[in-house]
Parts: C-alpha cells; structure tokens; sequence
C-alpha cells in the first residue's frame, strides 16, 4: 500500500448539533459540528464526513449553514451527505464548501443520479454512502443495503449494489455497517473484505469503532481509510493514538498533530 490510510471522525448532524446513537437510534448531543470540525483538524484528520441524519427539507437551509461554517473553519477534505437528491443538490453543496457529496437513499430511488452527478461534477466528487446489514436469506452476499438511516430493507444485495455504482461513477465507498453502528464492538471487517475485493475505489470503513484496536484490522481487510465518531466525540481514542498504531502496524498515514485538549 503506498498511499497513506485516512483517518476520518464523522459528524452526524441534527438540526445544527452533532449528534451520536447505537443503530442510529438513542440520539445523545456531542457538540456544535464547527467547534468539532476545528478541533479534528487541528489534531490531524485526514478529512471530514458531514451527514445530516434527519435530512427534513425544515432543516436544509440549516445544513448548508452549517456546512458554510465549516468549511471556513477546516483545510482538509469535507464529504458532506444527507438528504442531497438531485444534481442541484450536489451543486449547492460543492458551492457551501463541500469538497465531495455522500449519496445513499436517493442513489437506490434513482440510480441514475450517481451516473448524472460524475458526468457534471466527476467521479471524485461523488460518494456512495452505503448502509448495509446482515441478511442472509435474502442476498447472495448476505448482506442488504438499507435505506433512510439504516430503518428499510432493500432486498437489494450490497456487493451487486456497489459494483453497479461504481460502473456509473462513484468513486469512493462509504461503508457503514447497520449491525455494528454505535456499538464499540469492532468494524465488520467480513463485509469491508467482500466490497474491497469487487471494486477498485476507495472503501472507508465504518460502523463499530470502539477502540484504537479496531482499527488496524479494518485496514488489513481491505479498508483505505476508517471512519469513526462517537469514540472520537467523547475521547475514547484520539486521532493520533489510531494513526500510532496504524503506523505501528506499517501502514502508512499522515502525521497527526498532538491533540488539542
């Protein structure tokens, strides 16, 4: 591996506030999205992802603020998702600041707005953002993407969704898995090995961080970068602390700067 593995906190938004659940469930406040953006800059993240988990068009105005705000605040790669779908969408977030847009539920309602979003704006602009559970009986993988936060079944396989979505021009995966979210158990490094292995962009691993120790075997399943968010909301690891032992690990990563308290 010869480009650095990314180490990338997750800002789930609510109505202006980071918030953070198990399952997307049991939302708990973690703190204002700008202060926090500022913080994990300055402590050495590779980038940001920005979901506004709610996504009520009440609240749109809101993000875009939001996102404004921070990407005024921050000089490293903000992914901002939620809500966003169609290509005006993408186009009013690029202009907020983002430097690249999470798709999820809208890419399952049309599909086809992944293939118009990298025609207009190119495939590195455009992040699937796939939420995905365990489902045996359902799906040749054994895995089914969900959509709406993680709440509907698809009967949609994740490993066929994937490779689809990237023959249409995502270039980059945001794999969350819906049975680990929030619950500090480790990442599902079975899943992150079946996407790494039917597509060749970049996989983000996340759902199940729990402790630095988590992260080095999401890597070695095939993971590019690993995301996280409550352990790194509420100081259970530090960035720093999982660029170490990546490094450690001999991966290679960007220098983290020495944590801001």
């Amino acid at each position: 591996m010869s480009l650095a593995v990314r180490v990338i906190p997750c800002l789930d938004v609510d109505a202006g506030r980071v918030v953070k659940g198990v399952n997307f469930t049991g939302l708990r406040d973690a703190g204002d999205p700008v202060e926090l953006a500022r913080r994990y800059d300055l402590a050495g993240a590779d980038e940001l992802v920005f979901l506004d988990i709610t996504a009520s068009s009440g609240d749109r105005e809101t993000t875009y603020d939001v996102v404004r705000r921070t990407a005024d605040e921050v000089f490293i790669p903000l992914t901002v998702g939620g809500g966003v779908r169609s290509v005006e969408d993408f186009d009013r977030l690029l202009r907020a600041g983002a430097d690249k847009v999470s798709l999820s539920t809208a890419s399952v309602q049309r599909p086809d707005l992944v293939s118009e979003a990298s025609r207009v704006f190119g495939s590195q602009c455009v992040v699937l953002s796939v939420d995905t559970r365990r489902c045996a009986e359902a799906t040749d993988s054994g895995f089914e993407v969900t959509t709406h936060g993680g709440r509907q079944g698809t009967g949609i396989d994740t490993v066929a969704w994937v490779r689809q979505c990237v023959d249409r021009g995502a270039g980059e995966i945001l794999l969350n898995s819906m049975d680990a979210d929030g619950t500090r158990e480790g990442f599902d490094l079975d899943l992150i090995a079946l996407v790494r292995n039917a597509v060749d962009v970049p996989v983000i691993a996340s759902g199940g961080a729990g402790s630095v120790d988590h992260f080095v075997p999401a890597v070695a399943a095939g993971a590019d970068a690993v995301l996280a968010a409550s352990v790194f909301h509420f100081g259970t690891v530090t960035i720093a602390e999982v660029k170490d032992a990546l490094s450690l690990a001999g991966y290679p990563v960007r220098p983290a700067d020495a944590e801001v308290a």
